[in-house]
C-alpha cells in the first residue's frame, strides 16, 4: 500500500464522520452551543472544512473551494473572507450560523474532491516537499497532510459529541 492510498483512506473517513456528524439535524441542532464558550456542530465541521481547504489548496498551489467555488457566499457568513475560524473568541464562533445540514456537507463534499484529486497524484517524493519553513524543523507536504488529518478527526469527534449532548439535553 502506497503513502497516497492511505491518505485516500484516511480522509474518506472523515468524510464519513462529517456526514454522520451533520445529516439530520435541525438549524436549532446544528448551531446549538452547550455553554457559552462551546462550539457549535456548525462551527466544527465549518472549521474543520476550512482548515483542510486552506491548507491542502496552499500546498497544491490551487485556490481554496471556498473562493473558487462560491461556498464564501452560499454560507454568507460576516467574517473575513479567508477566515478559518483559528483562534476565533466566543463572539466569532456564534457568527457561524449555518441553516442546513446539506450546506456544510456540500462544502465538505467539495473539498473533498479537491483534496482527493491532489492526494491521487502524489508520489512519495512529493510528500518530502517543504510547504512550510515557519517552523522549526521545517513542514514537509506529507506532514502537513497528516496534520490536517489529525486536527479534523478531532473536530469531528468534537462535532460527534457536541450533536450527543444537544439532542439529550
Amino acid at each position: 500500500m502506497h503513502a497516497k492510498d492511505i491518505l485516500t483512506d484516511a480522509y474518506s473517513r472523515i468524510q464519513e464522520e462529517v456526514h454522520a456528524a451533520v445529516e439530520g439535524l435541525t438549524p436549532d441542532v446544528l448551531n446549538a452551543r452547550p455553554s457559552d464558550d462551546a462550539n457549535s456542530v456548525s462551527w466544527l465541521v465549518w472549521h474543520l472544512t476550512r482548515v483542510q481547504d486552506d491548507h491542502v489548496a496552499d500546498a497544491a498551489g490551487l485556490e481554496q473551494v471556498w473562493l473558487s467555488q462560491d461556498w464564501e457566499k452560499r454560507f454568507g457568513l460576516d467574517l473575513p473572507r479567508r477566515d478559518t475560524g483559528y483562534g476565533h473568541s466566543s463572539a466569532k464562533v456564534a457568527k457561524v450560523r449555518v441553516d442546513s445540514a446539506d450546506l456544510l456537507t456540500g462544502y465538505y463534499d467539495a473539498v473533498h474532491e479537491q483534496t482527493l484529486e491532489f492526494v491521487r497524484g502524489l508520489t512519495a517524493k512529493d510528500l518530502e516537499r517543504i510547504v512550510d519553513e515557519r517552523w522549526d524543523p521545517p513542514v514537509t507536504l506529507g506532514v502537513r497532510l497528516v496534520s490536517v488529518l489529525s486536527d479534523d478527526l478531532q473536530h469531528v469527534g468534537q462535532a460527534a459529541y457536541v450533536r450527543g449532548l444537544v439532542q439529550r439535553a
